[in-house]
């Protein structure tokens, strides 16, 4: 990596143990615990079956923190996962994750947590929607572009936090730390309202807990061709492979953790703030969806949970439970939720595009600094696509009716990329044990328990999941490989001006120009 040089283009180890956690609660739950869990359901069809989806996922979660926290010990620097992964397998590697993460997964993400806040402001403010438009969507075939008032306050949200992110590490922390508190005891009581009033409830009106079987959703009305139609599997079998795909929301809603990585050469004593942190935090989380989950089985019944109005099981708990109010006192959580996720992955993630930057394989002023010392520029480009991906919709049209509605693009780039985001995953778990070969004597202030057990459980697990998608949604699996692929080519591109420059800078110093 470059030198960095000068006293405003060094960053700064401002963020302590507790900063560092709540950067891993805050990018971990935004929008996925309130609403994923009605997708899950329906393939799963029972109660029990979707805590094992939430459990399973959490077992990756607490699996892979446990060997990440071993690589940014060692490796605490501005980029996190990047690093370990080119210093692992090499440059183009590294590239290849910063790219994606960049262009889908980062992005992406902010783009549907913003939009997802804005989706909830609506209930609050019914004059922000969807289909309330400044500018009509303008179609190509199956894409449109439109800005509805939602999608304007989506964007707006971004511009916020991300000029707030450039005024310095101490106003983003300040936001992540106030707004991740925040989140969390409206997590928690959601939690013990379920738990305590809303078990009342569920046993007078029949929740799933009392009423549905457990572990045999066949008994529950439930089928495999209900769940996924073309699924050639029948049986076992078949529960067993849409569990796989169950899990897909639950471990889109625990993504994340690893941002806390992305700022590593921000943190403060980071051989023992890192993995504590990572620990703590996805801990936390982990076991806060679990008990999250048991109160919507022990309050609603099973078809209302897999029924419920736009996947928005939070809410129909909290509306079994108090009524009408119930409705705003969840569009007000979900807002705060949403609004401290955003925080949290536009601090970090722009720490990614910088180290990039740094290795010349980005926009080169994106490798600098403000004065304030943080990587303004990195937010700004960051901030600039995450918005634009918030414009483009899908369009479908129904045959029967000829009804047009329209999706959010940014959704369906998240469901193309799920898969090699895990492989990322797969491949940085995998690091641990490179590392180990390679790098024997490296200084290592943390080591990961239950080595080598731990990863090898990581990577048996998400390969089974990677393979389970690849069989059911080989189409969705495919198209995110091949944006994967896109940056081979960009890779190269990058490399070959860096070493022109880099040529350049050679003779001009020899010539003493």
């Amino acid at each position: 990596m470059s030198e960095v040089k000068g006293k405003a283009e060094k960053l700064v180890r401002s963020l302590g143990l507790l900063d560092a956690t709540m950067i891993v609660v805050g990018s971990m739950i935004g929008s996925g615990i309130f609403i994923t869990s009605a997708e899950s359901s329906r393939l799963v069809g029972s109660p029990g079956w979707l805590l094992a989806a939430w459990a399973l996922a959490g077992v990756l979660t607490i699996t892979g923190a446990l060997c990440c926290a071993e690589l940014a010990a060692m490796m605490p620097r501005a980029g996190g996962q990047y690093v370990f992964l080119r210093e692992a397998y090499g440059p183009a590697l590294g590239f290849l994750f910063g790219w994606s993460l960049f262009l889908v997964m980062q992005t992406g993400t902010i783009a549907a947590v913003a939009v997802a806040f804005a989706n909830f402001t609506g209930v609050l403010l019914p004059q922000i929607s969807g289909d309330n438009y400044l500018i009509a969507p303008h179609r190509a075939g199956g894409y449109a572009i439109s800005l509805s008032t939602q999608q304007l306050v989506a964007v707006l949200l971004i511009i916020l936090l991300t000029w707030t992110n450039t005024r310095g590490l101490k106003t983003g922390k300040l936001i992540q730390n106030t707004f991740t508190f925040t989140k969390t005891a409206a997590l928690v009581g959601l939690i013990v309202v379920g738990l305590t009033l809303g078990w009342k409830v569920g046993m007078a009106n029949g929740a799933a807990a009392f009423t549905s079987s457990w572990w045999n959703p066949w008994a529950n009305g439930w089928s495999s061709q209900t769940a996924q139609a073309d699924l050639r599997a029948a049986g076992a079998l078949a529960l067993i492979m849409l569990l796989g795909r169950a899990m897909t929301g639950p471990l889109f809603a625990q993504s994340a953790w690893n941002n806390v990585t992305f700022t590593g050469g921000e943190i403060e004593n980071p051989g023992k703030n890192l993995p504590r942190a990572l620990l703590i935090g996805c801990a936390t989380v982990v076991g806060l969806y679990l008990l999250a989950n048991l109160a919507y089985v022990v309050t609603l019944p099973l078809k209302a949970i897999q029924t419920a109005p736009q996947n928005r099981v939070a809410t129909a708990t909290m509306q079994a439970i108090f009524g009408a109010p119930g409705t705003v006192m969840m569009a007000v959580a979900i807002m705060i939720s949403t609004f401290g996720c955003n925080n949290g992955l536009i601090l970090a993630g722009a720490r990614v595009y910088y180290a990039m930057a740094r290795d010349h394989l980005f926009f080169a002023r994106v490798g600098t600094l403000n004065a304030r010392h943080v990587p303004a520029i990195a937010l700004i480009t960051q901030g600039v696509w995450a918005s634009l991906l918030t414009l483009p919709r899908t369009v479908t049209v129904d045959p029967r009716t000829g009804a047009v509605a329209y999706g959010n693009v940014y959704t369906q780039l998240l469901e193309y990329i799920v898969s090699a985001d895990l492989i990322f995953y797969m491949l940085m778990v995998g690091a641990v044990i490179v590392m180990r070969h390679k790098a024997p004597n490296m200084e290592r202030p943390y080591r990961t328990y239950g080595y080598p057990v731990v990863p090898i459980l990581y990577i048996f697990i998400a390969a089974l999941f990677v393979l389970d998608l690849a069989y059911l949604v080989p189409w969705t699996s495919g198209i995110g490989y091949l944006i994967v692929f896109t940056g081979i080519p960009v890779y190269f591109i990058w490399r070959s001006s860096a070493a022109r420059q880099r040529k350049a800078e050679t003779i001009v110093s020899n010539t003493g120009g």
